[in-house]
Protein backbone atom coordinates (compact mmCIF):
# COMPACT_ATOMS: atom_id res chain seq x y z
CA UNK A 1 0.00 0.00 0.00
CA UNK A 2 1.37 3.40 -1.01
CA UNK A 3 0.69 6.18 1.49
CA UNK A 4 1.03 9.61 -0.02
CA UNK A 5 1.82 12.65 2.09
CA UNK A 6 -1.17 14.96 2.76
CA UNK A 7 0.18 17.63 0.39
CA UNK A 8 0.16 15.15 -2.52
CA UNK A 9 -3.37 14.01 -1.69
CA UNK A 10 -4.58 17.61 -1.47
CA UNK A 11 -3.05 18.42 -4.85
CA UNK A 12 -4.59 15.29 -6.38
CA UNK A 13 -8.00 16.27 -4.97
CA UNK A 14 -7.57 19.79 -6.29
CA UNK A 15 -6.72 18.54 -9.76
CA UNK A 16 -9.75 16.21 -9.69
CA UNK A 17 -11.89 19.27 -8.94
CA UNK A 18 -10.41 21.06 -11.97
CA UNK A 19 -8.05 23.39 -10.13
CA UNK A 20 -5.29 24.82 -12.30
CA UNK A 21 -2.15 25.68 -10.35
CA UNK A 22 -0.31 28.87 -11.29
CA UNK A 23 2.92 28.89 -9.33
CA UNK A 24 4.90 32.09 -8.76
CA UNK A 25 1.81 34.17 -9.49
CA UNK A 26 0.56 36.80 -7.08
CA UNK A 27 -2.89 38.44 -7.07
CA UNK A 28 -2.74 42.24 -7.18
CA UNK A 29 -6.41 43.29 -7.30
CA UNK A 30 -9.90 42.08 -8.14
CA UNK A 31 -11.77 43.62 -11.07
CA UNK A 32 -15.53 44.04 -10.88
CA UNK A 33 -18.29 45.24 -13.18
CA UNK A 34 -20.68 48.17 -12.59
CA UNK A 35 -22.75 45.94 -10.25
CA UNK A 36 -19.68 44.91 -8.23
CA UNK A 37 -19.66 41.35 -9.55
CA UNK A 38 -16.14 39.99 -9.96
CA UNK A 39 -15.04 39.68 -13.58
CA UNK A 40 -11.32 39.16 -13.21
CA UNK A 41 -8.20 39.40 -11.14
CA UNK A 42 -5.03 41.26 -11.98
CA UNK A 43 -1.97 39.14 -11.26
CA UNK A 44 1.77 39.57 -11.54
CA UNK A 45 4.31 36.87 -12.21
CA UNK A 46 6.98 36.34 -9.58
CA UNK A 47 10.51 34.98 -9.64
CA UNK A 48 12.70 33.67 -6.86
CA UNK A 49 15.28 36.14 -5.63
CA UNK A 50 18.69 35.46 -4.20
CA UNK A 51 18.87 33.26 -1.09
CA UNK A 52 18.74 35.08 2.24
CA UNK A 53 20.85 34.24 5.32
CA UNK A 54 18.76 31.11 5.93
CA UNK A 55 19.13 29.98 2.31
CA UNK A 56 15.50 30.70 1.46
CA UNK A 57 14.78 32.35 -1.87
CA UNK A 58 11.88 34.77 -1.56
CA UNK A 59 9.56 35.58 -4.45
CA UNK A 60 9.79 39.02 -6.03
CA UNK A 61 7.64 40.61 -8.76
CA UNK A 62 8.74 40.43 -12.38
CA UNK A 63 8.33 44.01 -13.67
CA UNK A 64 5.94 44.29 -16.60
CA UNK A 65 4.51 40.77 -16.17
CA UNK A 66 1.05 41.85 -15.02
CA UNK A 67 -1.91 40.05 -16.60
CA UNK A 68 -5.64 39.70 -16.12
CA UNK A 69 -7.15 36.33 -15.26
CA UNK A 70 -10.87 36.27 -16.14
CA UNK A 71 -13.17 34.74 -13.51
CA UNK A 72 -16.64 35.06 -12.08
CA UNK A 73 -16.01 33.58 -8.64
CA UNK A 74 -13.30 34.09 -6.03
CA UNK A 75 -12.82 31.74 -3.09
CA UNK A 76 -10.57 33.19 -0.45
CA UNK A 77 -8.96 30.92 2.13
CA UNK A 78 -8.79 33.10 5.22
CA UNK A 79 -8.53 30.67 8.11
CA UNK A 80 -11.01 29.08 10.44
CA UNK A 81 -12.82 30.22 13.54
CA UNK A 82 -16.45 29.34 14.12
CA UNK A 83 -18.46 32.45 14.77
CA UNK A 84 -20.27 31.86 18.09
CA UNK A 85 -23.12 34.11 16.99
CA UNK A 86 -24.36 31.39 14.63
CA UNK A 87 -25.31 29.10 17.51
CA UNK A 88 -26.76 31.99 19.52
CA UNK A 89 -28.91 33.43 16.73
CA UNK A 90 -30.09 30.35 14.87
CA UNK A 91 -32.51 28.29 16.96
CA UNK A 92 -32.86 24.68 15.87
CA UNK A 93 -29.48 24.57 14.17
CA UNK A 94 -27.67 21.55 15.59
CA UNK A 95 -23.97 22.10 16.38
CA UNK A 96 -21.32 20.24 18.31
CA UNK A 97 -19.58 21.61 21.41
CA UNK A 98 -17.10 23.54 19.23
CA UNK A 99 -19.92 25.23 17.31
CA UNK A 100 -19.41 23.18 14.16
CA UNK A 101 -22.69 22.65 12.32
CA UNK A 102 -23.93 19.06 12.13
CA UNK A 103 -25.02 18.09 8.59
CA UNK A 104 -25.99 15.08 6.54
CA UNK A 105 -22.69 14.37 4.74
CA UNK A 106 -24.56 13.19 1.61
CA UNK A 107 -26.39 16.51 1.16
CA UNK A 108 -25.00 19.16 3.49
CA UNK A 109 -28.50 19.54 4.96
CA UNK A 110 -28.58 20.89 8.50
CA UNK A 111 -31.17 20.28 11.22
CA UNK A 112 -33.07 23.36 10.00
CA UNK A 113 -35.48 23.08 7.09
CA UNK A 114 -33.97 24.57 3.93
CA UNK A 115 -30.57 25.32 5.49
CA UNK A 116 -27.44 23.71 4.04
CA UNK A 117 -23.77 24.12 4.94
CA UNK A 118 -20.32 23.17 3.65
CA UNK A 119 -16.67 23.88 4.35
CA UNK A 120 -14.92 24.66 7.61
CA UNK A 121 -18.21 25.35 9.39
CA UNK A 122 -19.01 21.60 9.13
CA UNK A 123 -15.52 20.07 9.35
CA UNK A 124 -13.37 22.43 11.31
CA UNK A 125 -10.22 23.66 9.61
CA UNK A 126 -9.64 21.81 6.33
CA UNK A 127 -8.56 22.54 2.78
CA UNK A 128 -10.32 24.82 0.30
CA UNK A 129 -10.53 21.83 -2.02
CA UNK A 130 -12.47 19.80 0.54
CA UNK A 131 -14.78 22.77 1.12
CA UNK A 132 -15.35 23.11 -2.63
CA UNK A 133 -16.25 19.43 -2.91
CA UNK A 134 -18.71 19.75 -0.04
CA UNK A 135 -20.15 22.92 -1.58
CA UNK A 136 -20.84 21.05 -4.84
CA UNK A 137 -22.72 18.38 -2.89
CA UNK A 138 -24.70 20.99 -0.95
CA UNK A 139 -25.45 22.99 -4.12
CA UNK A 140 -26.90 19.91 -5.83
CA UNK A 141 -29.02 19.17 -2.75
CA UNK A 142 -30.20 22.80 -2.58
CA UNK A 143 -31.18 22.62 -6.24
CA UNK A 144 -33.23 19.48 -5.61
CA UNK A 145 -34.79 21.07 -2.52
CA UNK A 146 -35.80 24.18 -4.46
CA UNK A 147 -37.22 22.09 -7.30
CA UNK A 148 -39.31 20.12 -4.80
CA UNK A 149 -40.59 23.33 -3.21
CA UNK A 150 -41.40 24.78 -6.64
CA UNK A 151 -43.34 21.64 -7.55
CA UNK A 152 -45.27 21.88 -4.27
CA UNK A 153 -46.18 25.53 -4.85
CA UNK A 154 -47.34 25.01 -8.44
CA UNK A 155 -49.29 21.80 -7.72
Amino acid sequence: MVVRPPVCREREHAEQEGVEFKFLTNPVRFIGDENYFVKGMECIRMELGEPDASGRRSPRPVPGSEFIEEMDTVIMALGFVVNPIIRETTPGLETNKKGIIIVDPETGRTSREGVYAAGDIITGGATVIKAMGQAKIAAAAIHEYLLSKSATVTA
